[in-house]
């Protein structure tokens, strides 16, 4: 059974998604705030972690934060703050996704879905586990990518992107390939995450953002890496 901690002060919105979640069998733990979240995550060991931002205790980014210390499971942010620079903040503290409220349940138990899937089974280990380019190196098996001789902070979802580019070097790859496999959506107007999260991976990885040489874009099919 797939566990789930919501952490969320609406009790509304809380038993609305117990209902849901445990019809669809999942098992589910619910916290009124950032506190409780914490000590449930450590004692619970859920697969997926629903978070609010809006926490009466302490800032949904810091719950991220700290979950970040010593785990790496799937986080899903659930918030009414829809300026982007609340959602950057989010996903670079290591969440996996964001959803504005209000959302619906059918969209939000899609992305839980993917979400369970990326946190799920055994370690990828490509063939090639190291990955060198003239201005930055990425160490698969270790998840590290290092730039001029620091380490480059990327998010779980980050991460699982470039991971795919990389592992399949020179080859296209379609947007819906991309979202399939990193949010388990394959309709074809959420292309908008994968130009957020492209924008990220090259303001962190390339020397020339607005011009990258390495994560390239093929308009209106998808994406290529080019080491």
């Amino acid at each position: 059974m797939t566990r789930v901690l919501v952490a969320e002060d609406d009790p509304q919105l809380v038993r609305a998604l117990v209902i849901n979640l445990e019809a669809r069998h999942y098992g589910v733990d619910a916290a009124p705030d950032g506190t409780t979240a914490l000590r449930l995550a450590a004692a619970r060991q859920p697969d997926v972690v629903l978070l609010d931002l809006g926490l009466p205790d302490m800032d949904g980014v810091d719950v991220i934060r700290a979950l970040r210390g010593w785990t790496r499971v799937p986080i899903l942010v659930l918030s009414a703050r829809q300026a982007s620079e609340e959602k950057v903040a989010a996903l670079d503290a290591g969440a996996d996704d964001y959803v504005t409220k209000p959302f619906g349940m059918d969209e939000l138990l899609a992305r839980l879905r993917a979400a369970a899937r990326r946190g799920e089974g055994t370690p990828y280990v490509p063939e090639t586990t190291l990955v060198e380019t003239e201005h930055f190196s990425i160490d698969l098996l270790a998840r590290r990518a290092v730039r001029d001789g620091r380490d480059v902070r990327l998010t779980p979802t980050e991460w699982q992107l470039l991971e795919i580019l990389v592992t399949h070097p020179g080859r296209l790859v379609t947007q819906k390939h991309l979202l399939q496999e990193v949010w388990g959506l394959s309709q074809h107007n959420k292309t908008h995450y994968l130009r957020v999260y492209m924008a990220q991976l090259r303001r962190k990885l390339e020397a020339d953002p607005s011009h990258p040489r390495y994560l390239i874009t093929e308009p209106g099919m998808g994406y290529r890496f080019e080491g």
